[in-house]
């Protein structure tokens, strides 16, 4: 066969890189990503609790739901009890829907991450004027509703077109979380200049861990765990982005939210080795280091 190639990044191993620190000399930064999603009643795309592409019904969208009614609460109370600062990768029609959980996340001072308008649509299947459209109407509500623009984007499903990375450095973006190929941020190219990607894990994702390959709580708080402390030995060489990734409707079911908490203890009797960030946070520090020092 053909093999077809990006031009988006180099190939760059991580032993041949230069070594930087975090805020405070330390070398592993932690970032908790939330998901707060809203979907279309019976139409489009959504997650089923039971089996992957399953058609939509009204069991799995109030199953969704729950995410927005309970477990975000619970979430963000156990959050607070922790003294953990979290980003958000929001729906822009949660927004409007959801004006609860937006003054919540006004109160904590938490990061907003542009994630579309609805997890019911992928925008790897739109043309470009389309997505472009997209993008436009989700930074436009984030604005509206916390008077900044969001600086990261996440797109729903993790996806993204031939033009997704040009489309937002061009809307203003300054990074992006789909492109999980790095424990470390690193510079991506796009027709109009860098555009940065800061790791967001998708093996650390309470998601396709607990919902498609069926990991139990236990199972996750044991990943976690395992996880960060080779996160942690590993970090004395080279600087690196821990992150968690949940989505409130998962991890928000107390037996999986209890899991998460006693996982989240054993991260948190090393706070003193840890830089608690966002990935915005991650994007600001990159953005002040000398060029060159990430590839």
């Amino acid at each position: 066969m053909d093999i077809e190639y990006h031009d988006r990044y180099s190939f760059s191993p991580l032993t041949g890189r230069p070594v930087y620190d975090w805020p405070g000399g330390k070398r592993l930064a932690f970032c908790l990503c939330n998901n707060i999603e809203w979907f279309s009643f019976m139409t489009g795309l959504g997650s089923d609790h039971t089996l992957a592409g399953a058609a939509q019904t009204t069991r799995n969208y109030a199953w969704r739901d729950y995410g927005n009614r309970v477990g975000m609460w619970y979430l963000f109370d156990l959050l607070d009890e922790l003294g953990l600062p979290a980003s958000h990768n929001m729906n822009a029609a949660a927004l409007d829907n959801c004006p609860e959980i937006v003054e919540r996340i006004k109160a904590r001072g938490d990061e907003v991450i542009g994630h579309g308008i609805t997890n019911s649509e992928r925008q790897d299947i739109m043309d470009e004027p389309t997505e472009r459209a997209m993008i436009t109407k989700t930074s436009e509500a984030i604005e509206r509703h916390f008077d900044a623009p969001p600086k990261g984007w996440l797109g729903p499903y993790i996806v993204q077109s031939d033009v997704t990375l040009d489309l937002l450095k061009e809307a203003g973006y300054a990074y992006v979380l789909d492109w999980p190929a790095d424990d470390q941020p690193f510079w991506m190219r796009t027709r109009s200049g860098p555009i940065l990607s800061v790791p967001y894990s998708i093996e650390l994702n309470d998601s396709p861990a607990q919902v498609f390959r069926h990991h139990t709580g236990r199972e996750f708080e044991e990943m976690i765990i395992d996880h960060f402390y080779e996160m942690l030995l590993q970090s004395r060489k080279y600087p690196l982005v821990f992150n968690i990734v949940v989505h409130p409707f998962v991890i928000g079911q107390p037996f999986r939210l209890r899991a998460l908490r006693r996982a989240l203890d054993h991260v948190l009797q090393h706070r003193d080795d840890l830089w608690l960030t966002t990935p915005g946070g991650v994007a600001d520090h990159i953005a002040s280091l000398p060029k060159g020092t990430v590839p």
